[in-house]
């Protein structure tokens, strides 16, 4: 082994020990039932920590067949089908949202007419749209998680307005990628789950991947997620769905599918059937500057977010539904990765899932990314 790998390797090895132990002292410190970290490089696993449990009624240990809960890193699927879609010469990302889906109309736009939002002004968060799928209300135990059916939210058109103008700033929103679920369904012909299994999850080879009920072959592996509620951790159930967000947030998988995506995502998976290298980098390209905070700078691309930090940049997305708090973020140059995940929250008191993600995901930024050239 030459010298210069071998000293790499051995400041990995010590950036690696630095991260587990962070990682590991910090989910004890919060109460946290269960999480993983996992770092890639060339599609290897250089570094994994499996911590605590997946589910307590069981004491089942969290380990790389645990499914869990991905939430809005779905988002980043629908914009891969988005994607092949466009290549397939069945849309333009330039083409308005309401060529597609005309009860857009319905909206009511301060701004200029509806026709003027294209479906790339949606990929970005900039078309002007709420954040929450569902305002009013929601909080009785016979409510459904989420709305069901499209026909739902086509009732709830005349109520929404557009909040800015279009194109001109960042606003994370969640009905904008129910559109584009949308939109995919009607121009394939599949149900959205069909068409990401068939065109993206099958093909990488995730086979242990699914959309919201877990079948029952999977149910042994599956995790639950826990709010501390009195200092102890109270279950949530298994399995939730997340109806007409399904392409907002609906993904369940394992570790090891994961580990699948990300190899896609760093150019280690020559899977052309999935999503032409070129076209993948498109949805990497910065759409509007959002914020810096400790040091890190974020930005908006399609449907993807980059973060800026040391000279580095890297890509990726978060997740966060029911008491799942989810990251992933690659850096292409390096083809390096990490994804990391845990499975409980605090009702407002610890933990705090979020803090959590952000000081884990910043303490891999300057830990184990900064190991890398930038270029």
């Amino acid at each position: 082994m030459p010298a210069a790998q071998a000293q790499k390797n051995e400041s990995f090895d010590k950036a690696w020990q630095d991260t587990e132990t962070y990682f590991r002292q910090t989910l004890q410190d919060n109460q946290v039932v269960g999480g993983a970290l996992l770092f890639l490089e060339h599609g290897q696993v250089k570094g994994s920590h499996y911590y605590g449990e997946a589910d307590l009624s069981h004491h089942r240990p969290m380990d790389e067949n645990t499914i869990l809960h991905w939430a809005s890193i779905t988002k980043t699927f629908t914009a891969i089908a988005i994607m092949q879609l466009r290549d397939r010469g069945l849309l333009r990302l330039d083409d308005p949202v309401t060529r597609y889906l005309p009860e857009l109309r319905q909206v009511h736009n301060p701004y200029g007419s509806m026709d003027a939002i294209t479906i790339k002004m949606v990929m970005s968060h900039s078309a002007g749209f709420r954040d929450p799928t569902w305002p009013w209300g929601g909080d009785k135990p016979w409510h459904p998680f989420e709305p069901t059916e499209w026909d739902q939210i086509v009732a709830m058109l005349p109520y929404t307005e557009i909040l800015f103008p279009p194109g001109s700033k960042f606003s994370y929103s969640n009905p904008a990628i129910i559109f584009l679920g949308r939109i995919i369904e009607i121009l394939s012909g599949d149900d959205y789950e069909v068409y990401i299994d068939k065109n993206i999850l099958k093909p990488l080879k995730m086979y242990s991947s699914y959309y919201d009920i877990t079948p029952y072959h999977l149910l042994k592996y599956r995790s639950n997620n826990y709010t501390i509620r009195n200092g102890q951790p109270e279950a949530n159930g298994l399995d939730f769905d997340t109806g007409i967000t399904t392409s907002n947030g609906g993904l369940n998988a394992p570790l090891k599918d994961m580990i699948q995506y990300l190899t896609f995502l760093t150019g280690q998976a020559t899977e052309d059937e999935v999503l032409k290298r070129s076209s993948l980098e498109e949805l990497w390209q910065v759409q509007h500057f959002i914020g810096e905070h400790d040091g890190v700078r974020s930005s908006v691309a399609l449907s993807f977010f980059l973060e800026e930090f040391e000279n580095r940049q890297v890509i990726g997305h978060t997740g966060t539904q029911k008491a799942f708090y989810s990251f992933f973020y690659i850096h292409p140059p390096s083809a390096t990765a990490c994804i990391g995940i845990t499975n409980t929250d605090g009702a407002g008191e610890i933990p705090n899932p979020e803090q959590i993600r952000l000081d884990v995901s910043h303490f891999v930024f300057r830990h184990l990314f900064s190991l890398y050239k930038p270029q």
